[in-house]
């Protein structure tokens, strides 16, 4: 079968470095909002705050990194943001343990971990792009997408029963152990990495940091995607602190219930990532990612009507299930359609750019619809993003995609 074959032995390491630093991360889901609110008693306005504090400075900071990366070997940057990663999650056990953690520790952690990850997901393009033939980027960034449902269904569910029986640190520890097997898994890569695109000048101008921006606002379709994602990921992630505080403290469910709330219909990820290339060549990518993108848009708003109880499981299991369904086919054919459009010698920059502006538009978001959670109540908040999500697919492009770089 053409999804099964393989890709090359550069790839099978990326896939591994990705899936194991992935599956730690879903086994953490939330884990500093559980802490923020089970072990520091964080109001709901604080546990916004620390989420959107965390991406909004660390995409400040990622800023500078866009051309800094274009211009140097791009695995030994992706190890270095992954022991940066590890060292600073592995800070949070040790504070917990000495009764030293504070909310102040979360939020310069948050920070550190979301420059980081611009970085290693900027570099981990371009180490794809390389790694894979242009004909085969649906399929390679179709297993990715699988593998991060895969670690979304299991993740959550494993890292709440693990927080019962071992306490509220150790799915963090989980997540550190992930960030040094990535990095283990890049350095087996193997093989000559292609040199870096050379500068033209010592240090960096003005025209370099916006590049990757103007890359994407230059692009027609490009554009169009870029404002339908990073709309849609803000919404959708504004209400996660939200939901936090709506399922464990204001409807009393367990940690490992929230977990599975949201982790088991991830199976629907899986099964969209699975069906994206199939669908991709059957009906081409612009009709699949209308159709996907249109509803995924259709979800989130019964979030908010969540009941208590068994009943509360099952419409929360129902309606993520939809929408990851949808996001599992959308993403990849999204991925593999803008890596196709990017120039080489861009890559990093436009990948760091929509990295930047998809966290500091979630950081804004998630800040305004914790305020927001403040006046009008948590299920007002959750509502209000649903109603804004239906009319995202207005973004999305309605004339056929082009197949030529930007």
């Amino acid at each position: 079968m053409l999804a099964g074959r393989s890709l090359g032995r550069g790839y099978d390491w990326l896939w591994t470095a990705f899936a194991v630093s992935t599956f730690g991360t879903w086994v953490a889901f939330d884990a500093f909002a559980l802490l923020a609110i089970l072990v520091l008693h964080a109001r709901p306005e604080e546990v916004s705050a620390l989420a959107a504090v965390g991406l909004l400075a660390g995409a400040a900071v990622a800023v500078p990194l866009g051309p800094w990366i274009e211009f140097r070997r791009k695995r030994p940057v992706m190890i270095a943001m992954d022991l940066l990663r590890f060292a600073a999650t592995i800070s949070v056990p040790f504070a917990f343990v000495l009764g030293r953690l504070t909310f102040v520790q979360l939020v310069v952690v948050a920070v550190i971990m979301a420059a980081s990850d611009i970085a290693f997901r900027a570099a981990s393009g371009v180490c794809l792009k390389a790694l894979v033939r242009p004909d085969d980027l649906v399929i390679a960034n179709g297993r990715l997408e699988a593998t991060t449902w895969t670690a979304t269904a299991i993740g959550p569910p494993l890292g709440g029963a693990a927080i019962g029986v071992l306490g509220p640190v150790v799915t963090v520890i989980a997540n550190a152990i992930g960030f040094l097997l990535s990095a283990l898994a890049i350095r087996r890569i193997g093989g000559s990495e292609p040199a870096p695109a050379q500068r033209q000048a010592q240090g960096f101008r003005a025209a370099e940091l916006i590049e990757g921006w103007r890359a994407i606002l230059a692009h027609p379709v490009l554009r169009l995607l870029f404002f339908n994602t990073v709309l849609v990921n803000g919404l959708i992630m504004a209400t996660a602190p939200l939901l936090a505080v709506l399922m464990l403290r204001d409807l009393g469910f367990a940690p490992w219930q929230y977990g599975l709330a949201f982790g088991a219909p991830c199976i629907g990820g899986l099964i969209g990532a699975r069906l994206a290339p199939s669908l991709a060549a059957r009906f081409g990518q612009h009709n699949v990612l209308l159709a996907a993108g249109t509803l995924r848009a259709c979800w989130s708003l019964g979030l908010a009507f969540m009941p208590n109880g068994t009943v509360g499981i099952a419409v929360v299991f129902a309606l993520q299930f939809g929408l990851v369904t949808c996001a599992g086919i959308f993403n990849p054919v999204f991925a593999a359609y803008r890596l196709a459009q990017i120039e080489m010698e861009r890559t990093a920059r436009v990948l760091s750019a929509w990295t930047i502006t998809s966290s500091a538009t979630i950081a804004v978001l998630t800040a305004l619809w914790g305020v927001l959670a403040g006046f009008a109540g948590v299920r007002t908040a959750i509502a209000l993003s649903g109603l804004v999500l239906l009319a995202t697919p207005l973004l999305l492009p309605r004339r056929a995609l082009s197949t030529s770089a930007a």
